[in-house]
């Protein structure tokens, strides 16, 4: 369980990923868990877990959160989306891959360098808090992305919450220039928000724009 720590990927070089790897644990925190959330997954190939951190659901959190943490980790449940949930279909089409992503800020920093992580075929999931990530500032971290090629490779786009005064979704698609095909939806559970819906890292999802609930998971998260 992590929580905070906007600089965490100064500890990458200071796991042992193989330690890890041989004994694996539930790593879920949202935010600045993002990037030690991805390089676990991407140097193990483990599933590690976007969401509530265990610790806040006794302080902040809410119903929907501890109802996350039980249906996924007790009850294994697969089901990306709870009663009241909302999805939106920004690009039409259909995708799979496995998920990856969290904050927009920190993944954009794992798409270049030695600690970089691999987005092909992948299906990304993004989502900023606003008041700390201005929509220019948004812009900025997409355009790394599409600079550095995360948009060649991947099969999907899932956005989640941003309450700036331009929708990431807009800052998105001015970015993408309608130079790629991939399906985009966006969703009202998970990010910066009361309902935060615990999203595997590392496990295979779909992607179909046409459906009421526009993603889901193919494969179980837990063991």
């Amino acid at each position: 369980m992590f929580a905070g720590g906007a600089n965490s990927n100064s500890t990458f070089e200071y796991l042992d990923y193989e330690l890890i790897k041989q004994n694996p644990k539930i790593i879920c925190g949202f935010s600045d868990s993002t990037s030690i959330l991805n390089m676990i997954s991407e140097k193990t190939g483990l599933v590690t877990f976007s969401g509530a951190t265990f610790k806040s659901l006794t302080s902040w959190e809410t119903e929907y959160s501890y109802k996350q943490i039980i249906n996924k980790f007790v009850l294994g449940k697969t089901e990306l989306a709870e009663e009241d949930d909302e999805f939106y279909c920004i690009k039409e089409g259909v995708a799979e891959g496995k998920l990856i992503g969290g904050n927009l800020f920190l993944t954009s920093n794992l798409c270049s360098g030695k600690y970089s992580i691999d987005f092909t075929d992948k299906i990304l999931f993004i989502e900023e808090l606003a008041e700390e990530a201005y929509p220019e500032m948004a812009s900025n971290y997409l355009y790394k992305m599409k600079q550095n090629g995360v948009f060649d490779k991947i099969k999907g786009i899932w956005v989640g919450n941003y309450e700036g005064e331009i929708p990431l979704e807009k800052i998105l698609l001015d970015t993408l220039e309608g130079k790629y095909n991939f399906p985009i939806i966006k969703s009202n559970n998970f990010g910066h928000t009361n309902r935060k819906m615990v999203i595997p890292i590392g496990t295979k999802a779909k992607i179909d724009t046409k459906k009421e609930i526009k993603i889901e998971l193919l494969e179980n998260c837990v063991r």
